[in-house]
C-alpha cells in the first residue's frame, strides 16, 4: 500500500559546524548531506524533460498542405537539381521522407537512387525540329502528326488519344501517384505535367481527381503524416517528428493513437488494442459461454441450456438425450438412471476442453469487468467538471483566506489521466501475461514473476486512484478553512503519487515486460501533464511572386517546454525516431523515486472533454 506522499523540503540545520582538532575544514552533517542531495536530485529531475517526450506534433490543415508539400519538393529540387515532377516522384517512392533520401544518396549513389524511383537518368531531348511531320504510334500503329504524339523523359513517343485512355485507366485504377510508362519493362514514372494536360482536354473531371490524388500523396504516402480519424472528419492530418508510437490530440479536440488511427489505448499496443477490440465486439465470448454452458441436441445440433436437476433433458425438436454424455436417450427414466442408457465412461478430451474454455472465459471477465468499470468510473468522474467549478465558485465568494482552487481542477485532470492508464492497463494484462500474443515468450515462472510485479504496481495505483476520486468528490465548499487546507494537502499529494505510480507502471512495462521480448511491442509514452495539442501549421505567403517562398513552422507551444527538440526536416533524426530503433521496443530511462511531477496545465482525455 502507497500512503500520502510527503513534501521534501530542505530544513536548514541549526548545528554549527564541528572543528576537528586544530584543523579547520568545515563538514556537513548527515541530515544536512540528505537534504543536499534531495535538493539536487529534485532540481536535475525538473530540469530534464519527461523520458517518454519524444514527438514533436503539428496539424496540416487544408490550407497548408499544398504548402507542407511544396516545401519538401522545393528542397529536393534545390539540393539535388531535380525538376518537380522528377522531386515527386522521388518523394513519393520513398514515402516523403527527406531525410531517407539524403541518406540513400550517400549510400547508394544519384543513379541507383534515380533508377530505383522511376527517374531516368538521362532524360530524352524533346527540343529541335523532328525530322519527319508525322510519327508512327506502336500502339495503334496509326501515323499521327508530331504535334498530336507526347515523348516521355524515356524516350518513348505515342500518340495522345492513346496516351490519354491509358492515363484515365490507372487514374481510375488509383495508380495517379505513380503512372508508369506504357513502354514494355519501361519503369519511368511519367511526366505529371502531361498526364494533367491530355487528361484535363478529355475528362476535366478526371483531371480534377489526378490532382488531388497528387496532392493527398503527401498524407497517403507519408509515414509521418495521417489524416486525423475524427468523425465527421475535421479535414486536419497530423505530422509527427520523433517517434511515432505516440498519443497526439488534433485542434478539433479528437486524440487518437498516431500508429494505428485508433482511440489513445496506452500503455496497450496497438496489436494489443485490435485484438481486445475484436474480442469484445465480436461473439467469441458467446461461444464460449454456450460451450460452457449448454450441450448440443444430438438431432438438431442446436445448444440446450438445462433448467431442471434431472439428467434426462428434451430439446424444443422432441429428442431426449443424457445431459452427462450428450447421447439420444428414450423419455423412460427415473431420478437415477434412464431406461436402456448407460454412460460411466469417462471422456478426458471432451472433459478437458470444456473446462479449458470455462477457464478462458473466467479470465477474460476478470480482466473485461474491470476495464468496464473504470471507464464507467472515467464516465461518470466526467460529470465532476461540472461541479466542482461549481463548488469553487461557492468558495471563492465565501468569507474565507483560501482563494486560489486551482489545485482542484489540477487533482481532477490528473484523475482522468491515472483513470484512463489504470482502465487499459487491464487489456494490457489480459494479453501480456496469457497465450494469445507471448505464449512461447516466457516460462511459466517467468509469467507469474512478472505477472506478480505488474499486479502489485496496478493495485497500488488503483487504490491511490480511488482515494483521490473520493477527495474530489468531498463537499469542501462547506468546509472551514482548515478541513480545506486539509483535503487540499491530501490532492496535491494524492495526485504527485499517482503520477508517480503510472510513471513507474509504465516504466515496468517497458523495460521489465515489453523489451526483453523476441516480439517487438511498442506503446506511447506516459505524459504527466496530458496529451500536448499540436499545433498549427503556419504558412506565410509572398503575394509579390508566384507559388511558396518561404514557411514558418509554429513551435511555440512546444519550444516553451523542456526538452523540445525541433522539427527541422533537415536536421537530424530524433533519438526516438521509429526507423533507428530497428523495430525493438523502447527501453527508456528509469526515474529516481525522488522524482516530482508537475501539477499544473493538466489535459482532459478526450471523452472527458467532449462533455465539458
Amino acid at each position: 500500500m502507497v500512503t500520502d506522499a510527503e513534501e521534501v523540503s530542505p530544513t536548514a540545520s541549526s548545528s554549527e559546524l564541528e572543528q576537528e582538532d586544530d584543523d579547520d575544514d568545515c563538514y556537513l552533517s548527515d541530515q544536512e548531506d540528505d537534504a543536499l542531495e534531495e535538493s539536487v536530485l529534485q532540481v536535475l529531475e525538473d530540469e530534464r524533460d519527461e523520458d517518454c517526450h519524444w514527438s514533436s506534433t503539428s496539424v496540416i490543415t487544408k490550407e497548408s498542405l499544398l504548402a507542407a508539400q511544396r516545401e519538401d519538393l522545393r528542397k529536393v529540387m534545390e539540393l539535388l537539381g531535380l525538376r518537380e515532377h522528377h522531386a515527386r516522384t522521388l518523394l513519393i517512392h520513398y514515402r516523403w521522407d527527406v531525410e531517407r533520401i539524403f541518406e540513400l544518396l550517400d549510400q547508394k549513389g544519384r543513379d541507383r537512387l534515380f533508377s530505383e524511383a522511376g527517374i531516368p537518368l538521362q532524360p530524352a531531348n524533346n527540343a529541335g525540329s523532328p525530322s519527319s511531320t508525322e510519327v508512327t504510334c506502336n500502339v495503334c500503329y496509326d501515323d499521327v502528326l508530331f504535334s498530336d504524339a507526347s515523348k516521355m523523359d524515356c524516350g518513348h513517343n505515342y500518340c495522345n488519344e492513346c496516351w490519354t485512355g491509358y492515363f484515365i485507366v490507372k487514374i481510375n485504377e488509383g495508380q495517379s501517384r505513380r503512372i508508369k510508362c506504357m513502354a514494355p519493362k519501361c519503369n519511368t514514372i511519367c511526366d505529371e505535367a502531361i498526364v494533367r494536360k491530355l487528361v484535363n482536354a478529355k475528362r476535366p473531371d478526371i483531371a480534377e481527381r489526378f490532382e488531388r490524388f497528387l496532392l493527398e500523396s503527401y498524407i497517403e504516402d507519408n509515414d509521418t503524416v495521417k489524416w486525423c480519424p475524427s468523425t465527421p472528419h475535421c479535414g486536419n492530418a497530423i505530422r509527427v517528428k520523433g517517434d511515432i508510437h505516440c498519443e497526439v490530440e488534433c485542434t478539433c479536440g479528437r486524440q487518437f493513437c498516431f500508429n494505428c488511427s485508433s482511440e489513445a489505448h496506452s500503455p496497450c499496443s496497438c496489436v494489443m488494442w485490435e485484438l481486445w477490440i475484436k474480442k469484445c465486439r465480436d461473439e467469441s465470448e458467446t461461444v464460449n459461454w454456450i460451450t460452457v454452458n449448454t450441450k448440443p441436441c444430438p438431432k438438431c445440433h442446436k445448444p440446450v441450456e438445462k433448467n431442471g436437476g434431472c439428467n434426462l433433458v428434451a430439446c424444443i425438436c422432441g429428442q431426449a438425450f443424457c445431459w452427462l454424455c450428450g447421447g439420444a436417450t428414450g423419455r423412460d427414466h427415473t431420478w437415477s438412471s434412464i431406461s436402456g442408457h448407460s454412460c460411466g465412461r469417462f471422456t478426458e478430451d471432451q472433459s478437458k476442453k470444456t473446462e479449458q474454455a470455462r477457464r478462458n472465459l473466467y479470465r477474460y471477465m476478470h480482466y473485461h469487468n474491470r476495464y468496464k468499470a473504470h471507464t464507467d468510473s472515467l464516465k461518470q468522474e466526467a460529470k465532476l467538471k461540472g461541479d466542482i467549478q461549481g463548488k469553487i465558485s461557492i468558495s471563492e465568494n465565501k468569507d474565507s483566506k483560501i482563494k486560489d482552487y486551482s489545485w482542484v481542477i489540477n487533482g481532477l485532470n490528473r484523475l482522468f489521466r491515472s483513470r484512463r492508464v489504470l482502465s487499459y492497463s487491464y487489456p494490457f494484462a489480459f494479453y501480456m501475461f496469457g497465450d494469445e500474443i507471448f505464449k512461447d515468450e516466457m516460462t511459466p515462472d517467468e509469467r507469474e514473476l512478472k505477472q506478480n510485479l505488474f499486479e502489485d504496481q496496478q493495485q497500488q495505483l488503483e487504490f491511490n486512484v480511488e482515494r483521490l476520486s473520493g477527495f474530489l468528490e468531498r463537499e469542501f465548499q462547506n468546509f472551514t478553512d482548515d478541513e480545506v487546507m486539509d483535503t487540499m494537502k491530501h490532492v496535491i499529494n494524492l495526485s504527485n503519487v499517482v503520477d508517480r505510480l503510472c510513471k513507474q507502471m509504465y516504466q515496468c512495462i517497458e523495460n521489465d515486460l515489453l523489451y526483453p521480448l523476441r516480439t517487438p511491442h511498442n506503446i506511447a509514452p506516459y505524459k504527466s501533464k496530458g496529451l500536448d495539442r499540436a499545433s498549427e501549421l503556419n504558412v506565410c505567403w509572398d503575394s509579390s511572386e508566384q507559388g511558396l517562398q518561404s514557411m514558418k513552422y509554429s513551435q511555440d507551444e512546444h519550444k516553451s517546454q523542456p526538452g523540445f527538440s525541433g522539427s527541422s526536416i533537415l536536421g537530424r533524426r530524433q533519438p526516438g525516431s521509429s526507423s533507428n530503433n530497428n523495430g525493438r521496443p523502447h527501453k527508456r530511462e528509469r526515474n529516481d523515486a525522488h522524482g516530482g511531477a508537475a501539477l499544473f496545465d493538466l489535459n482532459v482525455p478526450a471523452e472527458v472533454a467532449d462533455k465539458i
